[in-house]
């Protein structure tokens, strides 16, 4: 193997808004006198927005239609992002890194309003050629629809192709999509062991996500 391109997630690999988005979900829930599932934070990790939104309606019970939970939960999350956007240390530098030697792509969990703002802010928007979230292909991870749509935007095969990711559903999707994966777990929400297994390299950090290392997955 070759690898010609790298697709990024982004949520846990560029900013660390894993345990933001917890915050705001619970807060948005317990407002409408619900409360979590034991497993609603791990399964929801990896969903596209119409599938954690219809977690929040139908599972949880918050009585608001998956639309409207949508819109209430991106519109909370934007002000965080306005607010403070949580880089994650070290994250624009590897993206710049890598992007000055492969084609880079984002596939991401988050809504493309979000996507979008992030990348403006952290001053990335013209280094991806390619940026999908799973709200625009029909299943959201641990389904691999959002890194096939990616690297065949990039013009690519998946065998010629990296990921990095943190989460399970993150790892499983890009491992079922056939990409090399590269693992970088997080500390609060780490991977599970069999989610982890799946990956060709695992890192403690971004700085150890050198274009050397990429090359070493030939």
């Amino acid at each position: 193997m070759t690898v010609r391109a790298v697709v990024f997630d982004l949520d846990g690999v560029i900013i660390d808004t894993e345990e933001v988005w917890e915050e705001v979900r619970r807060g948005y829930v317990a407002e409408h006198g619900r409360r979590f599932l034991p497993d609603s934070q791990s399964r929801m990790m990896g969903m596209s927005t119409p599938e954690w939104s219809a977690h929040l309606s139908v599972d949880v019970g918050v009585p608001r239609s998956p639309r409207e939970v949508a819109a209430d939960v991106l519109d909370r999350m934007a002000g965080r992002y306005r607010e403070a956007l949580p880089l994650i240390p070290g994250s624009v530098e590897a993206v710049r890194r890598i992007a000055g030697h492969f084609p880079v792509a984002l596939a991401s969990s988050s809504a493309r309003l979000l996507i979008d703002q992030v990348l403006e802010t952290a001053g990335l928007t013209d280094t991806f050629q390619v940026t999908l979230s799973t709200e625009e292909v029909p299943r959201g991870k641990p389904a691999p629809d959002v890194y096939l749509a990616a690297v065949e935007r990039l013009g690519l095969s998946p065998d010629v192709c990296a990921a990095v990711e943190d989460s399970s559903n993150g790892l499983r999707a890009a491992g079922a999509a056939g990409l090399a994966v590269i693992a970088v777990p997080h500390a609060v929400y780490p991977p599970a062991e069999d989610a982890l297994a799946l990956a060709s390299l695992v890192i403690d950090g971004l700085d150890e996500l050198t274009v050397e290392a990429v090359e070493r997955l030939r």
